[in-house]
């Protein structure tokens, strides 16, 4: 069985409170988990894949975005950017204290950030996104069509899985800034997706594009194609909550596929 260890990262906005899933046998890797848009590291399915891998020999950080969870900060005061930026210094945290992280997991828009950080990060071989977006500018519509005052006031209020939160215009104006499109055909590394054709958050075409590999991009005219892989997750919800086959799915396909690229 694996253990877990609290820790707390010093970070831009104050502290990135995480939890260490750490195996009792050798480590094979380290892996960085980043959860989605408003939920925290200790989302039920996070938590079972961290310690389902952990079982598995990888050692996993699950970490909460600033403004979210254990974490310091003021969450109408994140964006995209500061997202990308916690997955940064939750990296460097890996880097100093145990050991880079081989791969990045990540579940809807920890997905997102996952995907758009990877090439940075030379310790990267592969991605796993969860239930990911393949663009970070529709979550900016949904929000001003949620509450439009957010686009006449600067400010707005919207209900998220029971939570009321306090949205702020550059929240939005800081997703529409962003290129995932371009980050994600450009990138380097291995890429497996998980999805559910009826997830009904985050459209499965999102997976398509994420999972299709640019014919015209310089890599595939180098002859260097990059291994992009799609699992569907038939009849599953967005937060993976209503079938118990999904996680010991998503578990065993990830340990073998990481197993397999190193």
């Amino acid at each position: 069985m694996s253990k877990s260890h609290r820790v707390e990262i010093p970070g831009q906005r104050g502290k990135i409170a995480g939890i260490l899933e750490i195996p009792s046998a050798e480590i094979r890797g380290w892996m960085l988990f980043s959860h989605c848009f408003t939920c925290s590291k200790d989302l039920k399915a996070i938590v079972r894949i961290s310690r389902g891998l952990a079982d598995c020999g990888w050692g996993v950080l699950r970490y909460d975005f600033s403004g979210l969870g254990g974490s310091d900060g003021e969450f109408a005061q994140t964006n995209f950017s500061t997202n990308c930026e916690d997955l940064l210094t939750a990296s460097n945290f890996l880097s100093a204290k145990y050991h880079a992280p081989r791969f990045l997991i990540g579940h809807s828009f920890g997905g997102a950030a996952s995907l758009a950080m990877a090439q940075r990060l030379p310790s990267v071989s592969g991605v796993i996104a969860i239930a990911a977006p393949s663009d970070t500018y529709h979550l900016a519509d949904l929000l001003e069509r949620m509450d439009p005052a957010i686009a006449t006031l600067g400010v707005g209020t919207v209900n998220i899985g029971g939570q009321s939160l306090q949205i702020d215009q550059q929240m939005v104006e800081d997703f529409r800034k962003h290129d995932l499109r371009k980050s994600v055909q450009e990138l380097q590394k291995a890429l497996l997706v998980f999805h559910s054709p009826e997830d009904e958050t985050v459209g499965f075409h999102h997976a398509i594009r994420n999972a299709r590999y640019d014919q015209s991009s310089e890599a595939t005219q180098a002859g260097n194609t990059i291994p992009r892989t799609l699992v569907a997750l038939p009849g599953s919800n967005h937060l993976l909550t209503n079938s118990q086959r999904d996680i010991p799915m998503i578990v065993a396909i990830a340990d073998a596929w990481c197993t397999r690229l190193i």
